[in-house]
Order: C-alpha cells, then structure tokens, then sequence
C-alpha cells in the first residue's frame, strides 16, 4: 500500500517539474527498503534556516551543475521559480557572473563553488558564518550536499542524460552548462 502511494508522490513530483523521476521509481521497485532510506533526505534537502532563499537555491543549483548539466541542474531552477526566487540571480550562478549576483547570492556561490572545488573554504566558512550564523552555515552546506547527490544517484543508476541548456523566464537566452566546467551563457 505504501508503495503505491510512493508511486504516486513520485509521478505528481513529475508532473508538476516536468521532471523524468523513472530512476525514483527504479528504486522503489527494485529496493523498497533503500527507497525508504533515501526518502530521508527529502528532509535534509528542505532544510533551510537563517540563510535567505537565493542564496540558499544557488548553493544548491552550484552542487547540482557540479555533478550534473541537464535536468537535475534544471529541477533546481524549476523548483526555486515556484518559491518565488527571482531567477536573474540564478542566471548569474549558473553562468559564473559574480558581478551580476547580490551579495547574499555571491558569499552563497563562492562558498559552494570552493568546497565543490576542493578549495580551502576556512575564510569563506568564517563570512558565512558572521553573515547566517552556525545554522545558516549548516543550511548552505545541505544545499550544496543535495544539490549533488541527486544527479550522482540517477547517473550511477544508469539514468543519467546528455547536457541541455537550463531555461530561465526569458526564453531568448540560456544556458549552457557541462558538468565538472565552468558554466557559460549562450545566447538562442
């Protein structure tokens, strides 16, 4: 019973991101016991306290697009539109523009990209800290670890897809991303 309604969750989850979760349901099926378990990180994923929505979105959307250049990358700016993120500053992220990035949205972006880089993070970790306080860090850091661990998952399942431009509201410019590089924009 309980599996159906997982099912379920899982195809309104698509439909509502325009989202190909097949990988979600290929667990469910094969290892409902590790579904479960994976099921946990949903609220791991969610966690946010002290850390504005921007900043927290572009820590994850950083993790995202450091493992993945198509949908997982796209679920991300699908899913900060629906809370209202405005999406300029999501642009900025995904094509590297510090200078175009609100403050808040930059120490969020360079953070992440030094830990995804394996850069030292010491003075990064201090700033986010006097900015959000200790929660706010924990915050940015699950963004940038559920950003990641998605697309890794549906890649190591065999799910994984080619590269696809991200689509922001203005359908005239996109961007393309390649996992492991450094995002440019590109004009449609």
């Amino acid at each position: 019973m309980w599996k159906r309604f997982a099912l379920r969750k899982i195809e309104a989850f698509e439909r509502q991101f325009g989202y190909d979760a097949r990988y979600m349901k290929e667990l469910l099926k094969t290892s409902p016991s590790a579904f479960l378990k994976l099921s946990r990180l949903q609220a791991i994923s969610a966690f946010r306290r002290g850390v504005p929505l921007e900043a927290w979105y572009a820590a994850k959307l950083v993790g995202a697009l450091a493992e993945d250049c198509g949908p997982c990358a796209q679920l991300v700016v699908d899913m900060a539109r629906t809370h209202g993120v405005p999406l300029e500053g999501l642009k900025a992220v995904a094509e590297g523009r510090e200078s175009d990035m609100a403050d808040e949205v930059r120490l969020a972006f360079r953070y992440a990209r030094a830990a995804v880089s394996r850069e030292p993070t010491d003075e990064l970790r201090f700033e986010v800290v006097q900015r959000w306080g200790p929660e706010g860090h924990v915050s940015l850091a699950l963004a940038l670890f559920s950003g990641r661990v998605y697309p890794i998952l549906k890649y190591a399942l065999g799910h994984g897809q080619s590269c696809s431009r991200l689509r922001f509201d203005d359908a005239s410019r996109t961007v393309v991303v390649h996992a492991h590089a450094e995002p440019r924009a590109r004009m449609s």
